[in-house]
This record gives C-alpha cells, structure tokens and sequence, in this order.
C-alpha cells in the first residue's frame, strides 16, 4: 500500500503520537470528543479526518459522513439524525460536515426555508451549551481556502478517476455560489462562535499543514498524562489557526480575511 506524504513527515507521525495517547486516556476516563470538520467544498474536510484517523485504534471513534435526508428523517426534527451520532463514553467522533448544514450549504443551494434556517440559528448555540455542560467537548473547524485554490481542486476532481467520486451537485456550482457561501458563512461565524465552542478556522490551502496543524490545536486543548512527550510543538501556528470566540473575534477575522 503506497503511504501517503505525510506518513514519512516525523513531525506528522509525532503528532499521530499524541493523538493516540489522548484516545487512550480518553477511553481510560470516559470522555466524551466530538470534533466537526467544516468548510467549503474540496477544504480538505474528509481527508483531514482520514489524517487524524489513520493510527487511532478503531473501538474508541467513529467517522460520521451522512448523506441526504430520508423521506422518513426529513419530517423529523431536524437534529434528530445528528444527537444519535454523538460520542458515546470514552469515544471521538468526527463529523465529516454537520448540522451547520443548515447554516450554510442548505440556505445557498434551497435545500431548506429561509424560516428553518433562521430557526437553527435561534437554537442551536443552546444546544450546544447543553451538550458542553453535560460534559461532551466540541471543537469545531472550519477549513479554509482561496477561491483560485479551491477552482483547481474542483478541476482535479473532475478529470482524475481517483476524486471523481467526491465531485457532488453542490461542488458544481461551488465557485458560482462563492460569494452566497461567504455571506453564509459570515453570519454562522458572529452568530455560532462562543467561549465554550468557538470556531477554529484553519487555513486549508496547504493541505499537510493545515492537517498538522488543525492536530495541534487538538492535543493543545486537551489534557492527558503523555501530552507533549512526542512532539516538539503542540501549540498551533497563529497564522494557519484562528480562534473565534465570539461576534468581536468574527468580525476582525471577515474583515481581515475576505477572500476566504
């Protein structure tokens, strides 16, 4: 099996390191981690979960990518589908996307009333509150790329048989929808972004980097016995990891980072 780049990087294999350590104390102490992979399409969403994934020991997470509604789930609650999916003790869960569907991509594209989506947004940082103080941690990332970068992975998708199967409806019209997603996005960002779930928006124009870095964060957050006995440094780069913990925090970043 070829390895990928990154499974000959030290520096990547020191960081899978200190994940497995954090699993293991996970599991030891029944901690509950869900981590949301969010972004534009081709951010480097599922990839980055399969990075994080590739040494960790398979009883202890699970990898949440669901496709559309059923005709069944879509005359549920909308949440319901994602709180069964939740980590149970001792368990990471990644979600490949989430329910920050409806504060984005079902807006743009019309998958969804513009009265359930404000009803989402009136909810779902109450939600999240509960979940935290029941003692789950979340972290959520948000994956981010140039719009140049973004056309030229939708192009590999396109014309290599290896990534032809990501390519979707809604990464058809990912760059004619760019600047609805943007204004989505703004919005999700002043009105999701809490000092007990903020946003972590991770450069993603460099793939290996971002995936290092997005790992850092992680273990930097965490506390368990072995942290920092494998890599050199778990504290993340600032200019790839930004933090945004509330409406003053979002609107420093929109207006420093417009292209993205």
């Amino acid at each position: 099996m070829k390895l990928h780049s990154l499974e000959t990087d030290p520096e990547y294999i020191a960081l899978q390191t200190e994940l497995v350590h954090l699993q293991t104390n996970l599991a030891n102490i029944t901690e509950r981690l869900l981590i949301i992979f969010e972004g534009r399409d081709t951010a480097g969403k599922g990839g980055g979960i399969m990075r994080f994934a590739r040494f960790l020991n398979p009883r202890h997470y699970r990898i949440v990518a669901l496709t559309k509604p059923t005709e069944v789930e879509r005359g549920q609650w909308f949440l319901q589908r994602y709180i069964q999916h939740l980590p149970d003790p001792g368990e990471i869960v990644f979600f490949d996307r989430s329910w920050y569907n409806r504060a984005v991509v079902e807006p743009v594209m019309g998958f969804c009333s513009m009265e359930k989506h404000e009803e989402f947004m009136d909810y779902i940082v109450t939600l999240e509150k509960a979940l935290v103080k029941d003692g789950i941690r979340i972290i959520k990332f948000w994956f981010s790329i140039e719009r140049k970068e973004q056309r030229h992975r939708l192009g590999k998708r396109k014309t290599e048989p290896l990534h032809m199967w990501k390519m979707s409806t809604v990464d058809a019209v990912a760059q004619q929808n760019w600047e609805a997603y943007s204004k989505y996005k703004a919005k999700m960002f002043r009105t999701t972004s809490t000092p007990w779930c903020p946003w972590v928006v991770i450069d993603g124009n460099d793939k290996d980097v971002a995936r290092k870095e997005a790992m850092r964060y992680v273990v930097s957050q965490m506390d368990y016995p072995k942290k920092g006995s494998a890599a050199d440094r778990i504290v993340p780069d600032p200019d790839i990891v930004e933090v945004i913990h509330n409406m003053e925090d979002a609107d420093r970043y929109l207006s420093t980072h417009t292209e993205h």
